[in-house]
């Protein structure tokens, strides 16, 4: 959740099998269920096509080309022509096999919406932009743990590089050099698999909170890359993960995720719903500035209700979106960030949802292109749609709360498999 703390993921591994004949599939530790499908199931697919669903997939197939199982695709993709709807509508026809995502039982689930906010700021502190965006720290230590290391007491790790630590195999207790690790001090689940930490002596405790940032714990170390005028609008930036800050003489600094304080994403949106200060059909982005606009005293307390803190790098201010979890470009209003343990990263995935509109629903159907992560993103009917830049798309992206089916595109001879 680039995005709205989209945290970067890696590419689900996919195994070989069959055609659409196959039985479901299915992982009985998640309750993660594929079915193969007939294209003519797909809501509105005659109908659905665009031109950017082919620059999108092309854009998957800058990682995915060197894969056996995509070679043949993304050859074929990159001869088409993108303005040939029928031509590659019979691509995705005679290449792909949908497979309908249910979990737990269901094939529907939550689609929000996010975008590239826009920002008014400087490369000086001012009294008007007295903000700062923040790089990533120097005392931020990260540690990779496998599955078998997130079931331990404590470990034992050492520096390897950077701010890279690495754990020292069979040892509980520290030596000369080393930290300690426990592992109940820091919040874990099955998605884990970095700690973000700060020394603190011999030991490696968890990364300061937002709040704890907030009162000036951990800064001195962070270079600060732009300063902007609105704390609401640099809170929003840090929930999209990327967007574009205006400077003075007019150009502009795009600034993306690089790193995160390893404290997990809560929705202040939610928070205000317990609070009984909004209901939840007024929890939308909207909403929420709507109440700090009321509440001006109660910003800092709010936002420090979501202890996650995201730090950022520049980008070069070329053309297209913000760079995705998939290293690609995203592409306005095709691009899907998705749980990569049940969606791969890269793979179109056929949406049918409703645009976020007041009075009755409009069928929202499009072939999108899972490029990112995210995360509060978690389950396999679980997506955030790239709605692009600007005050339109956060319009959309902030009143987006529908409810959407996934199916799966693979290309032919692939299963698809649910990660744990």
């Amino acid at each position: 959740m680039l995005n709205r703390l989209l945290l970067c993921g890696s590419l689900l591994l996919l195994a070989a099998c069959s055609t659409v004949s196959t039985p479901p599939t299915s992982s009985p530790a998640d309750s993660i269920r594929y079915l193969p499908a007939a294209f003519s199931q797909l809501p509105q697919w005659d109908s659905s096509l665009a031109s950017e669903s082919l620059l999108a997939l092309r854009e998957s197939c800058r990682p995915l080309a060197g894969r056996p199982q995509w070679q043949a695709v993304c050859s074929e993709a990159a001869t088409l022509d993108a303005a040939n709807v029928d031509g590659i509508r019979r691509f995705y026809e005679s290449r792909f096999v949908p497979w309908q995502v249910s979990d737990a039982g269901k094939d529907s689930g939550l689609i929000t919406g996010y975008y590239e906010p826009l920002l008014t700021g400087s490369r000086q502190r001012s009294a008007q932009t007295p903000y700062p965006v923040y790089g990533v720290p120097q005392d931020l230590l990260l540690l990779d743990i496998s599955a078998e290391q997130r079931a331990a007491t404590q470990l034992v790790a050492r520096r390897s590089g950077g701010n890279r630590l690495q754990v020292v195999a069979g040892k509980s207790q520290p030596g000369a050099d080393e930290l300690l690790v426990t592992l109940a001090d820091f919040v874990i689940d099955s998605r884990t698999r970095t700690l973000k930490g700060r020394l603190d002596g011999n030991r490696l405790l968890p990364y300061y909170s937002r709040a704890e940032i907030n009162a000036g714990k951990g800064i001195n170390s962070a270079p600060v890359l732009a300063w902007v005028e609105d704390e609401t609008e640099l809170f929003f930036l840090q929930v999209q993960g990327s967007g574009r800050i205006q400077l003075e003489d007019g150009s502009f600094l795009r600034v993306t995720y690089a790193e995160q304080n390893g404290h997990p994403y809560k929705s202040i949106g939610r928070w205000l719903i317990d609070q009984q200060q909004l209901t939840l059909a007024e929890a939308s982005m909207q909403g929420i500035k709507g109440w700090l606009e009321a509440n001006p005293q109660r910003r800092r307390e709010l936002f420090d209700v979501n202890p996650s803190y995201v730090f950022f790098r520049t980008l070069n201010s070329s053309g297209g979106g913000p760079i995705g979890a998939l290293g690609v470009p995203l592409t306005d209003g095709h691009s899907l960030a998705v749980d990569p343990r049940y969606i791969p990263l890269g793979a179109p995935v056929y949406l049918a949802t409703t645009w976020p509109l007041d009075g009755s629903p409009k069928p929202l159907t499009r072939l999108m292109h899972a490029q990112d992560t995210g995360g509060a993103i978690r389950g396999a009917v679980r997506g955030d749609f790239f709605f692009g830049f600007g005050t339109e798309a956060g319009m959309y992206a902030g009143r987006m709360k529908q409810q959407g089916r996934f199916w799966l595109l693979l290309p032919r001879g692939m299963t698809p498999v649910a990660r744990p």
